[in-house]
C-alpha cells in the first residue's frame, strides 16, 4: 500500500514525539492518543471549509 508509506526522517520524527520507556509497548498511548485526535479535529475543520465552499457559502 503506497499510500501507507512514511517517508523516514517523518516515521523517525513521529516516533521520537511518541516513545516512553515507562510504557511496556515503548510509546506513550495518552500523547499518541492526543495527537490522533488532534490531526482528526484539523482534519474535520478543513472538511468543514471545503463543504463551504461547494456550497457556494
Amino acid at each position: 500500500m503506497e499510500s501507507l508509506k512514511v517517508e523516514k526522517e517523518v516515521y523517525d520524527a513521529i516516533a521520537k514525539i511518541i516513545q516512553s520507556d515507562d510504557s511496556p509497548v515503548g510509546i506513550d498511548a495518552k500523547k499518541t492518543h492526543i495527537i490522533i485526535l488532534q490531526k482528526l479535529l484539523q482534519l474535520e475543520k478543513r472538511l468543514e471549509k471545503i463543504e463551504e465552499q461547494l456550497a457556494g457559502k
